[in-house]
């Protein structure tokens, strides 16, 4: 295990109707001039942003509205939050939603007191300072309701990178699993891809001897197999929601990732996909994972085995250990079709032609230099194969 700090500071409110208490939170943690920021209709539709505005002003909270984030969340939305925060005074952000929502904010946050441009955070300096944000999740997949982690496209170049800092670690959130059961099937079974992928981006290390973190991975990805197929089977499901959306901050807040290298290589080829067709991150990652995976395996062919026989219940074959491990990731892929995820381009709705595209923008866009680096250092030709893969 290698030497680590690990400093998570947010105060989590979890259960049914918290969402009436944000008031007393965001007070709690220094707020007196809100920003509040959502995305589309839904959080009106549904009471919920009504509700939250009338937990503000019984606390005698200020508060400014910016809607329409859009997932795959853009800049252009942040510079336009970042000034009107600068300009009304705003002292804490809100993010009501979504991972979209609340990786905007985050990016708003860290802004608005930066006098540089704020995507020179995602592109790569740490961010040292925010505004405090405090979020009510209305999805569980991003995990950014406990991670120190945002993402947002750019969209001069459609590039999608991410920026990180225990700053923008949010103050509180608030966690009903209730507010969830109203998505659709596609989104619920979207998150719940994210949240493993989450998972698995951590379990492939180069780190020897993590057996806690290792162990704690795939107690939630074992989470995941057995309450996936239950909510999608009934939504309103409270307790398997419940279990989901504790399982998507857990995969999120890096105490599954402590003392170990971790891989993200996955992450950032699918955030080609998202950037350029605006899919479902989830639905991309479900396509991306078996390729990725598959191309790596003859890497650390026993910590692919070892998954499929500790995760997926496969019988570990230790003469022909690349035969259990391609098992494993054979089960994910099919676990990820059996919640309705697509299973490649065509269905993903991305296409042969535009490979060159997508690798061109991954290994070469916005400062990169030709690869790509995690469990695997992957080049030009290795994206352009994992990306033929999936089709």
């Amino acid at each position: 295990m290698e030497n680590f700090d690990f400093y998570s500071p947010t105060e989590f409110v979890f259960g049914k109707d918290r969402e009436n208490e944000t008031g007393k939170y965001v007070k709690k943690h220094g707020g007196s001039k809100v920003l509040i920021h959502y995305g589309g209709g839904s959080v009106k539709r549904s009471g919920l942003l009504e509700r939250v505005q009338a937990s503000l002003d019984q606390e005698k909270i200020e508060y400014v509205l910016l809607g329409g984030v859009k997932p795959n969340p853009r800049s252009g939305l942040v510079y336009e939050g970042i000034e009107i925060c600068k300009t009304e005074k705003v002292d804490f952000i809100l993010a009501v939603g979504g991972g979209s929502t609340i990786d905007s904010a985050k990016a708003i946050a860290a802004g608005t007191i930066y006098d540089g441009d704020f995507w020179d955070f995602y592109m790569g300096k740490r961010i040292e300072k925010a505004l405090p944000v405090g979020t009510v999740l209305t999805i569980a997949a991003a995990g950014s309701e406990g991670s120190p982690d945002s993402v947002i496209t750019k969209e001069e170049g459609m590039f999608k990178r991410g920026a990180s800092g225990d700053a923008i670690r949010p103050k509180f959130s608030i966690l009903n699993p209730a507010l969830t059961q109203t998505l659709p099937p596609f989104q619920t079974a979207a998150g719940i891809t994210d949240i493993m992928a989450h998972l698995y981006e951590r379990y492939l290390t180069n780190t020897k001897e993590v057996e806690v973190t290792d162990r704690l991975i795939e107690g939630l990805l074992l989470t995941m197999i057995h309450e996936g197929p239950r909510v999608i089977a009934d939504p309103d499901n409270y307790e398997a929601r419940a279990n989901i959306m504790w399982a998507g901050m857990m995969a999120h807040n890096n105490s599954c990732g402590v003392g170990r290298s971790q891989d993200w290589n996955s992450h950032n080829i699918e955030h080609e996909l998202s950037a350029l067709y605006d899919c479902a991150h989830g639905a991309g990652l479900a396509v991306t994972l078996p390729a990725v995976f598959t191309y790596v395996m003859d890497h650390d062919v026993m910590r692919f085995a070892k998954a499929a026989v500790r995760v997926w219940g496969c019988e570990m074959d230790f003469d022909h250990p690349e035969v259990t491990a391609k098992e494993g990731i054979e089960r994910l892929r099919r676990f990820f079709i059996s919640i309705g995820m697509p299973k490649n381009f065509e269905e993903l709705g991305a296409k042969e032609e535009d490979i060159p595209v997508l690798v061109k923008a991954l290994c070469r866009g916005d400062g990169r230099e030709g690869t790509i680096s995690g469990f695997v250092t992957l080049n030009e030709d290795d994206c352009t194969k994992i990306y033929k893969m999936m089709i």
